[in-house]
């Protein structure tokens, strides 16, 4: 980099990733502990699907709104990944049968589709655990405002028309989920599982936890191939990036609110055995 872009490399990690949805996250800190109880992990989910089908709008929208080609196809990989093309590594000698379906990486280019390898499929899988089904989860109409909020901003943002704002908010979207929330998740989902002696596949939340990091040293990679082409204004970036971060916030703030409210819960064991699937995504 040059001397230029290190400077604004050092303003980044002064004003944007050091934003408190990175460095102090309650809800994830407090999940990661196991202590949540069956209706609040159950809420927790319906949220998360209603984001994560709610985000192919926004990455449709930064696919249509790129300004090159190259940069259609990068945004092209994550939506075709999304919905279930599985990525194509040749690198991969397991990639074979039920282990292809979670590699993180290749490419979609000459993948395969598979309906059980979308993201969303891998969310009912979870979700049926819970005694949830197909029509609990993923609508728009699940959401609670302020998952809803954080939803319209990552269309609003990382979909926008002009693409500084859309790197802007692509940039702190990557940093955001490479900076360990998956983990957490995960750990608590672990332990929550040991507790109620559930099946609970972990697939979605595993995969994307190993995939994220490389995800945010590529966006690292554009932003500084894309300085070096292009005049940035470096207050804008820094502005739009916090406003994303700003609405990623409000996402986590409101489960954790919703956690509260359901701290009381009671949890009733369900008869018969667990309708968990896990289908070689088992994490």
């Amino acid at each position: 980099m040059n001397q230029e872009c290190v400077k604004f490399q050092e303003r980044i990690n002064k004003e944007l990733l050091k934003h408190k949805v990175i460095t102090h996250n309650p809800f994830t800190q407090w999940f990661a502990k196991g202590e949540a109880n069956f209706e609040q992990v159950k809420a927790f989910i319906v949220q998360f699907s209603v984001f994560s089908n709610l985000f192919l709008i926004a990455q449709l929208k930064k696919m249509i709104n790129a300004d090159s080609l190259e940069g259609m196809r990068a945004s092209k990989e994550i939506l075709a990944n999304e919905i279930g093309v599985i990525f194509k590594n040749k690198k991969d000698k397991k990639a074979r049968g039920k282990s292809i379906l979670v590699s993180t990486e290749g490419t979609v280019e000459g993948g395969t589709f598979r309906f059980q390898a979308g993201h969303f499929e891998w969310l009912l899988k979870i979700a049926s655990t819970l005694n949830l089904s197909f029509q609990d989860i993923g609508k728009r109409r699940y959401g609670t405002a302020s998952t809803l909020h954080f939803c319209d901003e990552l269309a609003r943002l990382y979909g926008n028309e002009n693409y500084e704002i859309s790197q802007a908010a692509s940039y702190a979207v990557e940093n955001w989920a490479a900076a360990g929330f998956w983990k957490e998740l995960v750990q608590g989902l672990k332990k929550f599982r040991v507790k109620y002696s559930l099946d609970l596949p972990l697939a979605f939340f595993t995969w994307h936890d190993r995939l994220e990091e490389q995800h945010a040293l590529h966006t690292q990679e554009e932003l500084e191939e894309y300085f070096l082409e292009h005049k940035i204004d470096q207050d804008k970036f820094i502005k739009h990036g916090n406003e994303m971060m700003d609405a990623i916030w409000v996402f986590w703030d409101g489960l954790d609110k919703q956690r509260k409210k359901l701290v009381e819960s009671k949890y009733r064991i369900p008869r018969g055995p667990s309708r968990g699937m896990t289908n070689g995504m088992q994490g």
